[in-house]
């Protein structure tokens, strides 16, 4: 009767590991292809996983609830004269919205424009924004100190503004503003309020170089001409709509009340346009997974190419080794104990290239954060998904080889030259 040797999972690593540094540049070069997947699949999750949250960032930013109205292109003789070009909105427009629409939260004009900041010896050319009293809660603005415009101060075209902290670093260098007398475009304003930071929109511009003004004064007073031209011009209209209202169907509520004030015939193509910004921002979202799908799918056929590389390496390394299968299967050495090696010796390799891939998509995705100014986010249950993922790779490639070896016939393997 045979007798059989009894060999532990730990004597049957360290012969795995044993062998596998006999044959040292040979397991890396094996080891690359789950290198460059595990490396593949952390740094694609993190920058999907960035801009993602990036994105949600931006629609917290907006509100989700927030709906913006501006004029569109005006058509002259069969020719469109550009984006804006057609009748601006006014004050009138804003009251009619006001009493119709009675989910609407909040409602300002915006008027833009751009020009210097004085401040005693110091100047800073900044975005300038003449806005109603309710601009600060719809576009989700925090007044870290001071307060907001009256109703008063919008009517009367009241010289106060309220500042942004990339024009409070630049003119007061950490200095309370609150009540200091500065210069824009050289008409005196009283600061009455300070700006919590908001950081980069997701265009990547800075949302805090900029000074709030009441729209009135920037009418009458800082804007140019094409805003003086027309008496009580708004700009662009932004709102918020009640959060129990379906966005979509006050949007379309909207466009068709506009239509109405602007006498738009049935049919003809609207001379303006009601953006629903959450919806932009998720369309970015849904387009960032769709690459983020296929950046997955070629981790996927990378670790898939490694897999193959294993299973051909350890057919290799099968046949190399076949007087020694038959060797311990004629000491007394199971079928399962080879089997067990030779899959332990594939999900080793496996398991070492995800290590190293680890390493290298986590230093790489710090990198492209750092170098290309992406927005990155470790996601740390991926690693151990891509973990999991070369452990299966190296069990469901490493099989084969290793049945074939444990199923060798003692004497035929013995034979083996």
């Amino acid at each position: 009767m045979q007798r059989t040797i009894d060999v532990g999972i730990w004597k049957t690593i360290n012969i795995a590991l044993i062998a596998l540094k006999l044959n040292a540049l040979r397991s890396f070069l094996t080891m690359l292809g789950i290198i460059i997947g595990i490396a593949s699949v952390i740094v694609m999750v993190s920058v999907s996983s960035g801009s993602k949250a990036e994105i949600e960032r931006a629609i917290d930013q907006l509100g989700s609830n927030m709906l913006s109205i501006r004029p569109g292109a005006r058509m002259s003789g069969g020719r469109h004269s550009g984006s804006g070009s057609a009748a601006p909105f006014t004050e009138k427009d804003i009251q009619r919205l006001k009493e119709k629409f009675a989910f609407l939260e909040g409602i300002s004009g915006s008027v833009n424009s751009n020009g210097p900041i004085v401040y005693g010896n110091k100047n800073w050319t900044t975005s300038i924004r003449g806005i109603h009293t309710d601009y600060i809660d719809v576009r989700q603005w925090v007044i870290e100190e001071g307060r907001n415009f009256s109703d008063r101060e919008i009517r009367s075209g009241g010289k106060v503004a309220i500042l942004g902290q990339d024009v409070i670093e630049h003119l007061f260098e950490g200095a309370n503003p609150l009540g200091a007398r500065v210069r824009i475009k050289n008409i005196p304003f009283t600061i009455i309020g300070t700006l919590q930071a908001k950081g980069e929109s997701s265009w990547g511009r800075s949302q805090d170089d900029i000074v709030f003004i009441p729209i009135s004064t920037a009418r009458m007073r800082v804007a140019g001409r094409s805003a003086r031209s027309v008496p009580d011009v708004v700009g662009n209209i932004y709102l918020t709509v009640n959060l129990d209202r379906n966005i979509q169907i006050a949007e379309e509520e909207l466009a068709e009340f506009i239509r109405e004030l602007r006498k738009i015939a049935p049919g003809a193509q609207d001379d303006f346009s009601v953006r629903n910004f959450s919806e932009f921002i998720r369309a970015r979202n849904e387009t960032s997974s769709t690459l983020g799908l296929l950046l997955a799918a070629t981790a996927a056929i990378a670790l898939l190419v490694g897999g193959i590389g294993i299973m051909n390496i350890m057919l290799v390394s099968v046949t190399e080794r076949t007087r020694e299968i038959g060797l311990r299967l004629a000491i007394g050495a199971r079928r399962n104990d080879i089997l067990m090696q030779f899959l332990v010796e594939a999900v080793t390799l496996c398991l070492i290239g995800s290590f190293f891939g680890v390493v290298i998509g986590v230093g790489a995705g710090e990198l492209i954060r750092r170098l290309v100014d992406v927005p990155v986010l470790l996601n740390i249950p991926i690693i151990f998904v891509a973990i999991a993922s070369a452990t299966f790779v190296g069990i469901f490639f490493g099989f084969y080889p290793a049945k074939k070896a444990s199923q060798m016939n003692p004497i035929d393997a013995l034979r083996y030259e």
